[in-house]
């Protein structure tokens, strides 16, 4: 077969996978000076990379390719998300797609006209033809990113790894090196939310299931407002407030759930209220009271108990598959952002959406300026308050608090210092980054803390009005929770491997079960033994207990 007609068929096999890609290839031409192809003793096409100087490099064995790639794959373990640097002939990948474990692999590539040339080498149809496979050429970090967040689940793909084909990445170093940024970007993020998920995903579940009955109530739009502010909780909003309060009438003011007792000290009542956490910790922060002609504005993942401390609760859907499920098919409800992790994100989000064109934040430190945790009044001080004695005094159990992590960096900013940590710059960072999507010009109050790096923000249409209100409910909500519980009941057993078993379910199936994988993470966190058909038993008996428990 010629190089046309192997490129051809390729291309046919890759079209219904990836029509865009096809598109790119087809436009492209070879200029043949990419690679070398040689015949291995075994008889397999072995692609060579020539070098600027004409010097040939094989990417594979030239002896037995096929053998070469079953043992890189034998050592590799038993991940189920494998991401290939290089596609090369694909012997590895192939070996890869032959595991039962493999759910998904991803080959990343560069030059488009040298993916051309290998194209035209041989037929890649075992390869193309498998949905557990794809292959991204020339991609930018961010797609590479973006791609990775959304395909890998680890409770259902096990673990993650990357597989260099050595000879194509050393002629690649730059572009490689930013995939591998990319890649391991993308898995900070995704293990920092699975860690999440195994902790709080069952009582998420619970909080959502409970705090449906009240948002079943909720009606009517909140009124656009054009100035805002923020209030956080940081030890800076000490010095801030004088200076809130002095402008409090020009401003609607958001408060954050922890920063809430400390404007009711002051004597300022904000606008609104944020609460994103759900753990009964929260609780905390309403023990101070909230004046009845405040809303609150809730994720529907938050505990009831703090629902029940408002007579205007306002839910809200943030990220869990659960609440999106409900959106869909119960009733619309507002999305606010809270990929941020934090509820000074959420705040800014909200802040967006019910269209304010300025919000200026105070006591937005992400860091602990001058070895203090929280602005005086937050919960944190008569919480130790009443635990202090003899043996522990206040200023210890402060201290134990703010040195509980294990990496704490000390920054002179001249003016004044603060204590850093991992978590809180990262939650910093994803705040600047929210700033540049936001139609809302965003102005930090200066504090004593990390300074916040604001992007130019977006431009949008001045005349275009966004409105934070409910759909109308397709049902009652008893009557949703029982069609939902009769769902999760008649999903098939799960035979075999999850990703498996995901690929026999129908759209609506795979809707249920995504609902269920927050979680399964949490019932596997507790039950590290179980797994596949053991662990969804386990999780599809925990949550139609639960709707059982309710109704």
């Amino acid at each position: 077969m010629d190089k046309q007609r192997y490129f051809d068929q390729n291309l046919l096999d890759l079209s219904d996978r990836d029509p865009a890609l096809c598109t790119r290839l087809s436009r492209a031409k070879a200029e043949g000076n990419r690679y070398l192809f040689l015949e291995s003793r075994s008889g397999e096409i072995v692609p060579a990379w020539v070098d600027p100087k004409g010097g040939s490099h094989p990417l594979h064995s030239l002896v037995d390719p096929v053998r070469e790639g079953d043992r890189v794959i034998g050592a590799a373990g038993d991940e189920g998300f494998l991401i290939f640097f290089g596609l090369g002939g694909g012997f590895s990948v192939t070996a890869a797609l032959e595991r039962e474990e493999v759910q998904h692999v991803l080959v990343i590539d560069y030059d488009l006209r040298g993916v051309v040339e290998l194209l035209g080498s041989k037929s890649y149809r075992r390869l193309f033809t498998d949905p557990r496979f794809h292959i991204l050429v020339d991609p930018s970090a961010e797609t590479i990113e973006r791609y990775i967040l959304d395909q890998y689940q680890p409770v259902v793909s096990g673990g993650i790894r990357v597989i260099p084909l050595r000879i194509r990445v050393d002629f690649g170093q730059a572009q490689f090196g930013e995939a591998g940024s990319a890649v391991n970007g993308a898995i900070a993020k995704i293990s920092g939310d699975y860690s999440v998920q195994a902790y709080f995903g069952t009582r998420w579940f619970s909080n959502i299931l409970r705090n449906l009955i009240r948002a079943e109530e909720q009606d009517g739009p909140i009124p656009t407002i054009r100035r805002a502010a923020i209030s956080a909780a940081g030890p800076s909003l000490d010095i801030q407030l004088p200076q809130l309060a002095q402008k409090r009438r020009d401003l609607f003011l958001i408060a954050t759930d922890t920063s809430l007792p400390s404007l009711l000290h002051a004597g300022i009542e904000p606008d609104a209220v944020v609460s994103i956490d759900c753990q009964h910790i929260s609780y905390y922060h309403f023990m101070a009271g909230l004046p009845d002609h405040i809303p609150l504005y809730l994720d529907l993942a938050s505990p009831p108990l703090v629902a029940s401390r408002s007579r205007h609760p306002r839910f809200f859907g943030g990220g869990h598959p659960f609440t999106q499920y409900i959106s869909r098919h119960w009733r619309p409800l507002p999305l606010v952002d809270t990929s941020g992790g934090n509820v000074t994100y959420a705040a800014l989000s909200l802040a967006d959406m019910l269209g304010a064109e300025h919000v200026e934040l105070y006591g937005a430190d992400f860091s602990y300026p001058l070895g203090r945790t929280y602005s005086r009044g937050t919960y944190i001080y008569p919480y130790f308050e009443v635990r202090q004695h003899r043996l522990s005094t206040l200023e210890s159990l402060f201290s134990a608090f703010l040195f509980r992590s294990p990496v704490l960096n000390r920054v002179d900013r001249g003016d004044a210092w603060y204590y850093e940590t991992p978590t809180l710059t990262q939650y910093r960072a994803l705040l600047e980054e929210k700033t540049a999507s936001l139609r809302t010009a965003v102005i930090p109050v200066k504090g004593m803390g990390a300074v916040l790096k604001v992007r130019p923000n977006r431009a949008d249409n001045p005349n275009t009005i966004w409105l934070f209100a409910p759909g109308s409910s397709s049902m009652s909500a008893e009557d949703f929770l029982s069609d939902y519980r009769e769902k999760i009941r008649g999903l098939p057993a799960m035979q075999g491997r999850a990703w498996s078993y995901r690929r026999t379910l129908n759209r609506q199936d795979n809707l249920i079960f995504t609902t269920l994988l927050p979680a399964s993470a949490a019932i596997k966190r507790r039950n590290p033994r179980l797994h596949n058909e053991e662990l969804f038993e386990a999780v599809r008996n925990y949550c139609v207990k639960e709707i059982d428990k309710l109704l």
